[in-house]
Protein backbone atom coordinates (compact mmCIF):
# COMPACT_ATOMS: atom_id res chain seq x y z
CA UNK A 1 0.00 0.00 0.00
CA UNK A 2 1.25 3.62 -0.61
CA UNK A 3 1.54 5.97 1.64
CA UNK A 4 -0.51 9.14 1.46
CA UNK A 5 2.98 11.31 0.97
CA UNK A 6 3.49 9.24 -2.00
CA UNK A 7 -0.03 8.95 -3.42
CA UNK A 8 -1.06 12.69 -2.63
CA UNK A 9 0.57 15.83 -1.95
CA UNK A 10 4.02 14.39 -3.39
CA UNK A 11 2.96 14.38 -6.57
CA UNK A 12 2.34 17.22 -7.17
CA UNK A 13 5.75 18.73 -5.61
CA UNK A 14 7.49 15.81 -7.79
CA UNK A 15 6.12 16.90 -10.80
CA UNK A 16 6.72 20.82 -10.11
CA UNK A 17 10.65 19.64 -9.55
CA UNK A 18 11.30 17.40 -12.35
CA UNK A 19 9.35 19.16 -15.36
CA UNK A 20 11.49 22.55 -15.40
CA UNK A 21 15.00 20.28 -14.55
CA UNK A 22 13.65 18.18 -17.62
CA UNK A 23 12.63 20.86 -20.34
CA UNK A 24 16.33 22.61 -19.24
CA UNK A 25 17.98 19.85 -20.10
CA UNK A 26 16.54 18.26 -22.85
CA UNK A 27 15.75 21.79 -24.31
CA UNK A 28 13.07 22.07 -26.81
CA UNK A 29 12.92 21.28 -30.68
CA UNK A 30 9.81 21.58 -33.05
CA UNK A 31 10.77 19.83 -35.68
CA UNK A 32 11.25 16.21 -34.98
CA UNK A 33 15.28 14.78 -35.14
CA UNK A 34 17.23 11.81 -34.10
CA UNK A 35 18.50 11.17 -31.15
CA UNK A 36 21.91 10.48 -30.11
CA UNK A 37 20.61 6.82 -30.03
CA UNK A 38 18.71 7.62 -33.36
CA UNK A 39 15.53 7.63 -32.09
CA UNK A 40 12.72 9.96 -33.50
CA UNK A 41 12.66 12.99 -31.17
CA UNK A 42 10.73 15.97 -30.23
CA UNK A 43 9.89 18.91 -28.27
CA UNK A 44 11.55 18.51 -24.88
CA UNK A 45 12.90 14.94 -25.43
CA UNK A 46 9.39 13.42 -26.58
CA UNK A 47 9.81 9.72 -27.87
CA UNK A 48 6.54 8.03 -27.64
CA UNK A 49 5.11 8.19 -31.26
CA UNK A 50 7.12 10.06 -32.73
CA UNK A 51 7.93 10.08 -37.02
CA UNK A 52 10.69 12.26 -38.87
CA UNK A 53 8.69 15.15 -40.45
CA UNK A 54 7.03 15.60 -37.16
CA UNK A 55 6.36 19.21 -36.23
CA UNK A 56 4.73 20.86 -33.15
CA UNK A 57 3.95 24.31 -31.86
CA UNK A 58 5.16 25.43 -28.47
CA UNK A 59 2.04 25.22 -26.81
CA UNK A 60 1.34 21.60 -27.68
CA UNK A 61 5.57 20.77 -26.56
CA UNK A 62 4.53 21.88 -23.31
CA UNK A 63 1.53 19.88 -23.15
CA UNK A 64 3.50 16.50 -24.28
CA UNK A 65 6.34 17.82 -21.32
CA UNK A 66 3.64 17.98 -19.13
CA UNK A 67 1.80 14.79 -19.50
CA UNK A 68 5.03 12.98 -20.18
CA UNK A 69 6.31 13.55 -16.77
CA UNK A 70 3.35 13.19 -14.61
CA UNK A 71 3.18 9.59 -16.51
CA UNK A 72 6.85 8.88 -15.91
CA UNK A 73 6.40 9.36 -12.16
CA UNK A 74 3.15 7.35 -11.97
CA UNK A 75 5.05 4.52 -13.40
CA UNK A 76 7.81 5.35 -10.78
CA UNK A 77 5.54 6.04 -7.84
CA UNK A 78 4.06 2.16 -8.55
CA UNK A 79 7.58 0.84 -7.45
CA UNK A 80 7.97 3.08 -4.45
CA UNK A 81 7.25 0.71 -1.42
CA UNK A 82 8.86 2.82 1.13
CA UNK A 83 6.55 5.00 3.06
CA UNK A 84 8.56 8.78 3.15
CA UNK A 85 10.51 8.73 0.17
CA UNK A 86 12.17 12.55 -0.19
CA UNK A 87 10.79 14.55 -2.53
CA UNK A 88 13.72 15.43 -4.67
CA UNK A 89 14.69 11.47 -4.54
CA UNK A 90 11.36 11.32 -6.37
CA UNK A 91 11.95 13.86 -8.80
CA UNK A 92 15.44 12.92 -9.49
CA UNK A 93 13.57 9.30 -10.27
CA UNK A 94 11.20 10.62 -11.89
CA UNK A 95 13.55 12.55 -14.21
CA UNK A 96 15.66 9.97 -15.08
CA UNK A 97 12.63 7.68 -16.26
CA UNK A 98 12.07 10.24 -18.23
CA UNK A 99 15.14 10.33 -20.11
CA UNK A 100 15.71 6.43 -19.54
CA UNK A 101 11.95 4.89 -19.21
CA UNK A 102 9.70 3.61 -16.03
CA UNK A 103 11.07 -0.36 -16.39
CA UNK A 104 14.78 0.50 -15.83
CA UNK A 105 14.41 2.84 -12.88
CA UNK A 106 11.91 0.31 -10.86
CA UNK A 107 14.64 -2.46 -11.45
CA UNK A 108 17.81 -0.23 -10.66
CA UNK A 109 20.14 -0.33 -7.59
CA UNK A 110 18.86 3.56 -7.20
CA UNK A 111 14.81 2.38 -6.76
CA UNK A 112 16.04 -0.26 -3.83
CA UNK A 113 18.49 2.00 -1.94
CA UNK A 114 15.56 4.46 -1.67
CA UNK A 115 12.69 1.82 -1.07
CA UNK A 116 15.53 0.59 1.77
CA UNK A 117 15.51 4.18 3.13
CA UNK A 118 18.97 5.04 2.04
CA UNK A 119 18.51 8.27 0.11
CA UNK A 120 21.98 9.28 -0.20
CA UNK A 121 23.00 6.07 -1.22
CA UNK A 122 20.10 6.24 -4.15
CA UNK A 123 21.23 9.75 -5.55
CA UNK A 124 24.98 8.07 -5.55
CA UNK A 125 23.45 5.69 -8.09
CA UNK A 126 23.14 8.45 -10.36
CA UNK A 127 26.35 8.54 -11.39
CA UNK A 128 25.79 5.28 -13.00
CA UNK A 129 23.06 6.56 -16.00
CA UNK A 130 25.82 8.19 -17.80
CA UNK A 131 25.49 6.01 -21.17
CA UNK A 132 24.08 6.12 -24.58
CA UNK A 133 24.83 4.14 -26.91
CA UNK A 134 27.38 2.23 -25.02
CA UNK A 135 29.68 5.31 -24.38
CA UNK A 136 30.25 7.55 -22.03
CA UNK A 137 28.50 10.80 -22.48
CA UNK A 138 29.69 14.10 -21.64
CA UNK A 139 25.94 16.16 -21.03
CA UNK A 140 24.85 13.18 -19.42
CA UNK A 141 27.91 13.24 -16.79
CA UNK A 142 26.60 16.65 -16.77
CA UNK A 143 22.68 15.65 -15.98
CA UNK A 144 23.54 13.51 -13.58
CA UNK A 145 25.64 15.54 -11.46
CA UNK A 146 22.80 18.41 -11.23
CA UNK A 147 19.92 15.71 -10.76
CA UNK A 148 21.92 14.82 -8.02
CA UNK A 149 22.23 18.28 -6.24
CA UNK A 150 19.32 20.14 -7.61
CA UNK A 151 16.82 17.03 -7.25
CA UNK A 152 18.35 14.42 -5.71
CA UNK A 153 20.08 15.33 -2.27
CA UNK A 154 17.53 18.59 -1.90
CA UNK A 155 16.37 18.73 1.70
CA UNK A 156 18.30 16.16 3.03
CA UNK A 157 19.89 16.40 5.98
Amino acid sequence: MKSKTIAGGAAAAVIALATPFIAKWEGVEYRAYRSIVGVPTICYGETRGVRMGDTATPVECRAMLQQGVAEFYAGVARCITHPAVPVGVQASMTELAYNVGVAPVCRSTMMRRANAGDWRGACDELRKWVKAGGATVRGLSNRRADSKASLCLRGLP
